[in-house]
Order: C-alpha cells, then structure tokens, then sequence
C-alpha cells in the first residue's frame, strides 16, 4: 500500500467512524481502532495511536460544532453510553419517509404501554405488568423481547422463580438516551412508587408511554438510518 503524504484530521477520521458504525461508538472504541490502525499500517498512521480519550472526546466536541454550525442535517448525539451519527431531529419527518420505515418501526400503543412499564419500573415481574395493564402481556412481551427492546435480567426469589424484565441497550438507542435516568419523568414516578395508594401507580404510565413515543417520534435510530 502506497504511503499517502498528508493524513486527515483526526474528527474527520471520527466522523468516518461513526458513520460506519451500526451502533453508539464509546471513546474507548475509537482509541482502540487508531491503536490498531497504527500498528497495522506503520508510518504516518502511527500518530494517531498514543491518543488519548480527552483527545478523542474534544475532537468528538468540535465535529459535533461543526456539524451544527454546518447546517448538514447530521449531528452527533450521545446515546447509550456512546456517540453515533444521525440526522437532525427536525428532519426526522424526511428521513422516515424516505425509507418508508414508519409501519415497521412504529410500536403499538399496547407495545408502548408495556414499554414504559418495564421502563420505569424494572426489574419488573410479567405479573406485575399484567396488574397494571389489566390484561395478559404474553405476546406483546414476546415482541418486544424479540425486537430486543426488552429482556430477561434475573429470576424473582418468589415461588417459581418467575423471570425479571428490563430493558436492552437497544431500548436506549431507539429512544435516544444516554443512560435510564434521562427517560422522562423518572423523579416523579420514584416518589409514586413510595405511595402505597395502588391509583397512584397506575396514573403516571399514560402520560409517560406518550412521552416515550414522542420520544420515538423524533429520535433517529439505526432502523431509520443506516450508513455505510
């Protein structure tokens, strides 16, 4: 391989990662991949494998400026303990359009529903969501199991050592999260769970199931762009 005389910039080569990448990439990654790099192609290329993460994450910084100040209809967001490329917020109406991917993706109002109980309340008995919503949940559990939404963290110490559900790194990707406790509303729904009055636990989950799909609504995933 030919000896190429001048390297790009270093949120250039990040901005090509993330671009490649099918999930949040952690700066972790990112340094790895220049080590790697560096030792497999030699020369030039070694510059870039003794960074550091601080160096990595102001370059990461500055491509997200730029990329605002740009106009480009892409930002980098911060997700699920990561950063990945995606379009703006505001183009989303465009964006799932054009890949015609709204029957697809779009969950059910009782996906939803279920969704946001798992959310707010896991580690959470099936049981327990059932009381909730006053029905079986079986098959929208399977689905959304299924979508990787949600899964299987533990077994209960009840009788039977019925399963615990949660949720998946793929639900804060799809929502567009950093981390659980930026799902909204959470502050409010931990004071509820204290009040032993059973109403209270019941009224919050509407507003917050509209919220999630909002939420959904607006936050690009992997499903709605894929780059590469």
């Amino acid at each position: 391989m030919s000896e190429i005389n001048q390297l790009p910039e270093l949120k250039e080569i990040i901005g090509s990662l993330l671009f490649a990448a099918k999930k949040p990439v952690t700066a972790k990654e990112i340094r790895k991949t220049l080590l790697d790099a560096g030792e497999n192609y030699g020369g030039l290329y070694e510059q870039f494998a003794s960074l550091k993460e601080k160096e990595i994450l102001a370059a990461l910084v500055e491509l997200k400026v730029e990329l605002q100040q740009g106009c480009s209809g892409l930002l980098v967001a911060e997700v699920a303990g990561g950063f990945r490329l995606q379009n703006e917020i505001h183009c989303g109406p465009w964006v799932r359009t054009f890949l015609d991917k709204d029957r697809s993706t779009k969950l059910s109002k009782p996906a939803l529903e279920t969704l946001a109980i798992v959310a707010y309340r896991q580690p959470v008995l099936r049981s327990e969501i059932e009381s909730v919503r006053g029905v079986a949940v079986d098959h929208v559990l399977r689905n959304l199991v299924e979508m990787q939404l949600v899964k299987v963290v533990s077994r209960s110490e009840l009788p039977g050592r019925p399963w615990l559900f949660g949720t998946t790194q793929r639900f804060l990707e799809h929502f567009g999260l950093k981390s659980l406790e930026e799902m909204p509303g959470m502050d409010e729904l931990k004071r509820m769970e204290l009040d032993e009055d059973k109403a209270s636990h019941t009224k919050p989950f509407p507003e917050m199931e509209k919220e999630l799909e909002q939420r959904a609504e607006t936050a690009a995933t992997e499903d709605d762009y894929e780059s590469g």
